[in-house]
């Protein structure tokens, strides 16, 4: 339950500290004083949208911060799960700063707005008046038939395990796609590798093959500076050979009598020895070295197939060529991979979907089971507030497809007069209608859910007289299970809480700033009493204030 309120720079609040207790609490004020003001800051903590506009004094932050008592509600796990500190009294908490930043916390831990959300979701219900609008959604008539079935947790169940399925569908969805892909190209992938398997590449072959063929190429040229050369070298006649020779014989004969004369035949031998042996190494690169056109063919013939893989495949080299080989055998492979993993998922989705639409079955029978109950209940309570040819109905019908609450789809009908049969509620009933039967429905409720506070923003709107006084035993009543707050206008509704809060405006200065303030015994039979006549309060209104307070308490 909701234990403290702390609001600070929030629209027309400075800063305001509230404490709740158990039962039912009124809140009562002017219109325009500022009550709503308390449930847009309340809203923040649960997750809410929030901007600077929030902001009374926009040079300061805004902080909301609510104290929960949980103990008894099952939210360990939920703690557990998502890594936070349990506390009996947990305290959320939200801040948006003056540049429109907004952090959330839940007992100090700074978290997401959607956990701060989902925590906020378990702990609190905030029925404002466009809330009727709930009456038409499936997913919130269902709830309430839930809540009576008994069935909350077997929808839960079911829930868990069909987001299991819907992720399986699309998992299955994304492999089909990928798959038939696969297959409509497999054939020009296995062209391809035909292609290249066929081609037998190797790597370094290309650097091979263009060396070869400049030596072919030029082999003519090349066989001719060689025989040149090697004739220049060793000819008989003229050649660097045969006069080098006679070098060494002119300075042999003076070597003796010449200093340094044996270093310089030394070295002349060596010279002569190299010279020679280039000279026949020229020579036997000349003989090896024909010019071949047929090699030559072949060659420039694989070096063509090679270039125009190399461009069809949009790669640079042949090493980049061998690669893309590899990668198109595993393409391949993948395919099979990919066959294999839908038929996988084809078994699993029957197996899921067979389980979900047996959960499916129990759930919609059920909840068909107690359609006569809820129906006859929510009519009662509607003839008491005031409605005593009002019949309420539900009708379920069956889905062919399996939705994440079943194969259910609820309609509520309403009818207020005898003549007319019941039709769709959201259509047809009054604003004032749809208040009641929004509160029947939540009285029930309370007895039925795990949901520690709920706050209703004037549901008593469009009822008077002894209706109302029925409207403020019914949230005294709900009281009784949970914490109730209702902000309301109505004397015998603010009659029945066990507190009483009174909002109003305070000018200082130039600004006016809202209050709250807890009435004494005294207090509250003044303000039940300007409920009773408006802003003048007389005595007559004092003494019905007094008999209406005695009365909810007898």
């Amino acid at each position: 339950m909701l234990v403290k309120l702390f609001v600070q720079n929030y629209a027309l609040i400075r800063e305001l500290d509230v404490e709740f207790e158990t039962g039912l609490t009124i809140i009562t004020g002017e219109t325009g004083a500022g009550k709503s003001i308390l449930l847009g800051a309340l809203s923040l903590i649960l997750g809410s949208r929030a901007d600077t506009n929030v902001l009374l004094d926009k040079r300061e932050k805004c902080v909301v911060e609510g104290s929960f008592r949980i103990e008894g509600y099952q939210l360990e796990d939920f703690f557990i799960s998502n890594e936070l500190d349990y506390d009996p009294v947990t305290i959320l908490r939200r801040e948006i700063n003056p540049a429109g930043k907004s952090r959330a916390f839940i007992n100090d831990t700074p978290v997401t707005v959607n956990l701060l959300k989902e925590l906020g979701s378990r702990l609190i219900d905030i029925h404002s008046q466009h809330q009727t609008l709930m009456l038409n959604d499936n997913n919130f008539q269902l709830n309430v038939i839930d809540s009576f079935a008994g069935t909350l947790k077997l929808k839960n169940g079911y829930s868990e395990a069909f987001n299991n399925f819907r992720r399986l569908r699309k998992e299955y969805a994304e492999v089909k796609e990928l798959n038939d892909k696969n297959k409509a190209d497999i054939e020009y992938y296995l062209f391809q590798l035909n292609q290249l398997a066929e081609a037998k590449l190797r790597q370094g072959e290309q650097e091979e093959l263009e060396r070869e063929q400049e030596l072919l190429e030029h082999a003519e040229e090349i066989k001719s500076s060689l025989e040149n050369s090697s004739y220049l070298l060793q000819s008989e006649e003229g050649s660097l050979l045969t006069k080098l020779r006679e070098v060494r014989s002119n300075i042999s004969r003076i070597c003796s009598f010449l200093p340094g004369g044996e270093e310089l035949v030394s070295r002349i031998e060596s010279t002569y020895i190299e010279l020679n042996d280039l000279a026949g190494d020229l020579a036997r690169l000349s003989d090896g070295i024909e010019a071949n056109p047929g090699r030559l063919e072949k060659i420039n013939s694989r070096l063509d197939l090679i270039y125009s893989l190399i461009q069809k495949h949009r790669v640079n080299n042949l090493d980049e060529l061998i690669l893309r080989e590899s990668e198109i055998r595993s393409h391949i492979r993948s395919t099979g991979s990919t066959d294999e993993r839908l038929q996988e998922l084809e078994s699993l989705l029957a197996v899921e979907e067979k389980s979900l639409r047996s959960v499916a079955e129990e759930l919609s029978a059920r909840r068909k089971a107690v359609l006569n109950d809820v129906e006859g209940r929510i009519t009662d309570i509607l003839r008491q507030l005031g409605m005593p040819n009002g019949r309420f109905r539900i009708v379920i019908s069956q889905s062919p497809d399996l939705t994440p609450t079943g194969s259910d789809h609820a309609d509520f009908l309403f009818s207020a007069n005898k003549q007319i049969e019941p039709e769709d509620l959201a259509r047809i009933a009054s604003g004032g209608e749809l208040s009641r039967v929004m509160l029947s429905l939540k009285s029930l409720l309370t007895r039925n859910t795990n949901l520690p506070t709920i706050i209703f923003d004037e549901i008593d709107a469009g009822v008077s007289g002894e209706v109302a006084d029925k409207v403020g035993q019914i949230l005294a009543l709900m009281g009784k299970y949970m914490q109730v707050v209702n902000i309301t206008h109505l004397p015998q509704v603010a009659s029945r809480g066990t507190k009483h809060y009174h909002v109003y405006k305070e000018e200082k200065g130039d600004e006016t700033i809202t209050r709250v303030k807890l009435l004494s015994a005294e207090e509250r039979i003044l303000e039940v009493a300007r409920l009773l006549s408006g802003s003048e309060v007389t005595e007559t209104a004092i003494r019905n204030a007094t008999e209406l307070l005695q009365a909810a308490v007898n």
